[in-house]
């Protein structure tokens, strides 16, 4: 896909990786770019910057996402790269309290099911579309310190996967974008954590990858070339892996709980 005259969908636009995508995307020449965010103001202040169109959305509350599904066809006739790319950390392990592993579920998974359930119907009936899901190498490998992110992005993983199996041949196309550490808001507390083992990489050169990736139409998108080696050794050698990731943790603390 070549981004130039798309109409385009960005959730988690007001910052991070969703605003420097929309940023990029602009350059690119897209016809019409629309960001969603739940931050109105900072959303507001991107889309005057690049001439966006702006819609508030929670993507937690399903109708929220609809809206912006159908508001976008309405408006623009169809819809043809759809970002979802909001997210957010939770960290701990089973100790993490029920409301926090719900919520970061709502954003991290089923935000990403109610897109998919409002854009894939006209997509499919025009035999045309493509979905880009914002994941995270935590989600091909684990991240230390924070099971609810793994699991999440792990089946943000999962759920691409099964999209692009399912309607790949009825012209659906899919990809996953899985960055180590990006610099974001998600990042700034804590800068030198083990996601950032092969460094800070800042959201503009991550789409460098994006762009690349969506005009080769290929399912992962990987910033940090080093996942892939580090998903290889994963399946090579599981537990030779787990045995690895043990001592990567203790260079980081203990997580252990209790």
């Amino acid at each position: 896909m070549e981004i130039k005259d798309k109409i385009i969908v960005i959730t988690g636009g007001a910052s991070g990786i969703g605003r420097a995508m929309a940023r990029r995307f602009t350059d690119e020449g897209a016809k019409q770019i629309v960001i969603a965010d739940l931050n109105a103001d900072g959303l507001q202040e991107v889309a005057d910057e690049i001439g966006a169109r702006a819609i508030p959305t929670n993507v937690a509350v399903e109708a929220e996402v609809k809206h912006l599904i159908e508001t976008t066809e309405n408006d623009y006739g169809q819809i043809d790269l759809l970002c979802n790319n909001a997210g957010i950390g939770v960290g701990g392990g089973p100790e993490t309290p029920n409301q926090d592993w719900q919520r970061i579920w709502e954003i991290n998974v089923m935000a990403h099911v109610y897109a998919a359930r409002a854009a894939i119907p006209a997509m499919v009936a025009r035999g045309d579309g493509y979905i880009m899901n914002t994941a995270s190498a935590a989600g091909l490998l684990t991240q230390v310190g924070s099971a609810p992110y793994a699991v999440t992005k792990h089946a943000a993983v999962s759920f691409a996967e099964w999209l692009s199996v399912t309607y790949g041949d009825r012209g659906l196309k899919v990809s996953a974008l899985c960055p180590q550490a990006v610099r974001t808001a998600m990042t700034a507390d804590n800068p030198d954590g083990v996601a950032s083992v092969d460094g800070m990489m800042e959201p503009e050169v991550l789409c460098d990858s994006v762009v690349e990736t969506l005009r080769e139409e290929r399912f992962l998108v990987l910033p940090h070339p080093e996942v892939l080696t580090y998903m290889q050794r994963k399946s090579g050698d599981y537990d030779r892996w787990l045995k690895g990731m043990r001592r990567l943790q203790e260079g980081y603390g203990n997580f252990d709980w209790p």
